[in-house]
C-alpha cells in the first residue's frame, strides 16, 4: 500500500475524456452522400450504383482511412545508385501508396472510358476517384496520368496500341522491369522546364533521330525537366525539338530501352513538395533517352495538350473531393462537440458557416459530374463536346482556386485540434493549393478560356444554351446572366478582366446545374448566396432566410 494513499487517489485520474467526437470511420462513405448519389444517377451512371455503394463502404472503413495517414507519414526516398555503384535511379514508397495504387487500379474504372466506352462511364469513374482522394490524393496522380495518357498515345496507334492495352489493364505492377515484361504499366508526364514553366514553349530538351525520322521513329532526347510526376511509372511523354522543326514534337520515353537497358533518365532530387506527399515529383536529366514521336512532328503541344485537357478535369474531381471531406470531417465534430451550453451544429452562426461550406462543396461535385457526362457525349454530340472544351477551363479556374479557402475555414470551425496531424485536416490543407497549380495556373486558365473564345467562338453560344435552359427559374440567375452577357459585349481589356469573367461562368454554371438537379433549398440558396451581391467571398455570409439545418443535414455523415 502507498505511504500516500490519499495523493494515489486524487492523482490515479486526471480528467475524463468528454465532449470530444468518436473517430469518423467505417461509414459508407459514397451512400451517405445524397448529393453525389443524385448526381451519379442524373449524370447517367446509375448502372455502377451497386459497385459504388460497395466501394463506399470501404472508402470509409477504418483499414483504408488509416493507408492513407501511413502513405503520407512517409515519404518517397531516391536511391540514386546501388551499392555497388550502379545508376539505378530508383524511388521506394511506403507500402500503403502500393495498396493504394493497388486498390484503385483494381477498380477497372480508371481506364473504362477506353477499354469499355458507353454511357456513364466518365461519370462512374469521376465518382470512384471522387471517393478515392477522400482517402488519400497522392496517388491519384498516376491513376489519372494514365488514364489521360491515351488520348495522345492514340495519335500514334503503331506504338501506343500495345502501351494502351496494359494501361487498362485492372491491375497494379510496382516492378521497376522493362514494359514488355509486364501485363500492366502506368504513365507519367514531364513538360516543363526550369526556363519556362508554363511557357512550353520555351523549352531546351533536343530529339535527335537515332535512324528515319517522323512520328512513330526513334530518338533519343537530351536537356532536363524540372517536374516529372510520379517518375516510377513505366513511360513518360514529353516535348523535345527536333532539329527538323522550329516547334516541340511529343515524344513517349519509356523507363526502360526496349533492349532491355536502363534508360537514362536520371533523377537529380525529388521535389520537396508541401502537399500531395505520398507521391514522388522530380527533377530530371535526359542523357541521350530514347523515346519514341507520338503524332505529327512540331505538334507536341496539341498532342500532349489531349492528355492535359483530361487531367485538368481530374483536378476538378480532385478539388471538389477535397471540399468533401472536409465538410464531412467538420460536420461529425460539429454535431458532437458543445460550447456555451450548445451543440456547435446547432448554434446559429456556426451554422450559416457549415451550411455555405456544404453549398460550395456540393456545387462543385455537381459541376465535375457534368462535365463527366459531356466526356461521355462529346463523341456523338458537338454541343457537349463544345461545353468539354470551354468548361474544363472554367471548372479547373474555380473549383480549384476555391478549395484552398474552403479548407483553412473548415479548420476554423474544428479549432485548434484541426491544426494537429494526427488529424485529416492538415493533409487537405496542403493538398488544397495543388490542384490550383497543377496542369496549368488560374492565369493559364483564364487565358484558356479567351483563347478558346478567340478560336471557337460557338463555344460560348454552347454555353449560353446551357445555362439557359433554367430561365425564368430563378431571378437572381436571370439577371445575373443578362450581367454577364452585357460583359462580354464589351470587347476592351479582356484579358484584364479574365478573372472576373471566369468567375462569373463559374457561377451561373453552377447555379444552372444546381436548378437542373431540382433540389430547390440547395439552389435557392446558392443563387441567393453566391449572386445576390453580398460581395464578399467569405464564408459564413448567407442571407437571412436560408434553411441552414436542412442543407447541413442533407450532407450530415452518419457513421454506424
Amino acid at each position: 500500500m502507498s505511504k500516500y494513499p490519499m495523493a494515489e487517489k486524487v492523482f490515479a485520474s486526471t480528467h475524463k475524456v468528454e465532449n470530444q467526437p468518436p473517430l469518423l470511420e467505417n461509414y459508407n462513405m459514397y451512400g451517405q452522400d445524397s448529393a453525389l448519389v443524385e448526381a451519379v444517377k442524373r449524370e447517367g451512371a446509375g448502372w455502377a450504383e451497386d459497385k459504388l455503394q460497395a466501394f463506399g463502404q470501404k472508402t470509409g472503413s477504418a483499414d483504408w482511412i488509416r493507408l492513407g495517414f501511413e502513405a503520407n507519414a512517409h515519404k518517397p526516398v531516391l536511391q540514386t545508385h546501388d551499392r555497388y555503384g550502379h545508376r539505378i535511379d530508383e524511388i521506394s514508397y511506403h507500402p500503403a501508396y502500393h495498396q493504394l495504387m493497388t486498390i484503385t487500379q483494381g477498380t477497372g474504372f480508371n481506364t473504362m472510358p477506353w477499354s469499355a466506352p458507353g454511357p456513364g462511364v466518365h461519370v462512374a469513374r469521376a465518382a470512384v476517384n471522387f471517393l478515392m482522394a477522400q482517402v488519400e490524393a497522392g496517388h491519384g496522380c498516376p491513376i489519372t496520368m494514365s488514364h489521360a495518357s491515351i488520348a495522345t498515345l492514340r495519335k500514334q496507334p503503331d506504338i501506343g496500341a500495345s502501351w494502351e492495352e496494359k494501361i487498362c489493364h485492372s491491375s497494379y505492377d510496382p516492378r521497376n522491369i522493362p514494359d514488355h515484361d509486364k501485363t500492366s504499366l502506368t504513365m507519367g508526364m514531364a513538360m516543363t522546364e526550369k526556363q519556362g514553366g508554363s511557357d512550353v514553349r520555351t523549352n531546351s530538351t533536343k530529339a535527335y533521330a537515332i535512324g528515319p525520322s517522323g512520328p512513330g521513329k526513334a530518338y533519343e532526347l537530351v536537356g532536363h525537366k524540372y517536374f516529372v510526376s510520379a517518375p516510377m511509372s513505366d513511360g513518360f511523354l514529353m516535348l523535345a525539338q527536333t532539329d527538323t522543326s522550329e516547334n516541340l514534337s511529343c515524344f513517349l520515353v519509356p523507363r526502360w530501352r526496349p533492349d532491355g537497358s536502363k534508360n537514362p533518365l536520371q533523377i537529380i532530387r525529388l521535389k520537396d513538395k508541401m502537399g500531395n506527399v505520398s507521391n514522388a515529383s522530380c527533377e530530371t536529366e535526359l542523357r541521350g533517352a530514347f523515346g519514341w514521336m507520338i503524332g505529327e512532328e512540331g505538334r507536341g503541344i496539341a498532342n500532349i495538350l489531349e492528355m492535359v485537357a483530361l487531367t485538368r478535369f481530374d483536378c476538378m474531381v480532385g478539388s471538389a473531393a477535397g471540399m468533401r471531406q472536409a465538410v464531412t470531417q467538420i460536420l461529425h465534430h460539429c454535431s458532437y462537440r458543445r460550447a456555451f451550453g450548445k451543440r456547435l451544429i446547432d448554434q446559429s452562426l456556426m451554422q450559416n458557416v457549415l451550411a455555405d461550406l456544404a453549398l460550395e462543396a456540393e456545387a462543385a461535385m455537381g459541376l465535375a459530374m457534368r462535365m463527366a457526362r459531356w466526356l461521355d457525349e462529346e463523341s456523338k454530340k458537338s454541343h457537349a463536346a463544345l461545353l468539354v472544351r470551354i468548361g474544363t477551363a472554367i471548372g479547373k479556374y474555380w473549383i480549384c482556386k476555391r478549395t484552398p479557402g474552403h479548407a483553412y475555414e473548415a479548420m476554423e470551425c474544428i479549432g485548434g485540434s484541426a491544426t494537429m496531424e494526427n488529424s485529416l485536416m492538415p493533409r487537405l490543407y496542403r493538398e488544397a493549393p495543388i490542384n490550383a497549380i497543377w496542369e496549368g495556373c488560374g492565369n493559364v486558365q483564364c487565358l484558356d478560356v479567351l483563347r478558346i473564345l478567340r478560336k471557337q467562338p460557338e463555344a460560348l453560344d454552347a454555353y449560353w444554351s446551357e445555362i439557359l435552359t433554367t430561365r425564368g427559374e430563378n431571378k437572381l440567375l436571370d439577371g445575373f446572366i443578362a450581367d454577364l452577357q452585357q460583359e462580354f459585349s464589351d470587347p476592351d481589356n479582356l484579358e484584364y478582366r479574365a478573372r472576373g469573367l471566369v468567375e462569373k461562368l463559374a457561377l451561373a454554371m453552377q447555379a444552372s446545374l444546381l436548378i437542373q438537379a431540382g433540389n430547390s433549398l440547395v439552389s435557392d440558396a446558392f443563387c441567393a448566396a453566391r449572386l445576390g451581391g453580398n460581395g464578399t467571398h467569405l464564408y459564413g455570409h448567407l442571407p437571412a432566410g436560408i434553411d441552414c439545418k436542412a442543407i447541413i443535414d442533407r450532407a450530415l455523415p452518419r457513421p454506424g
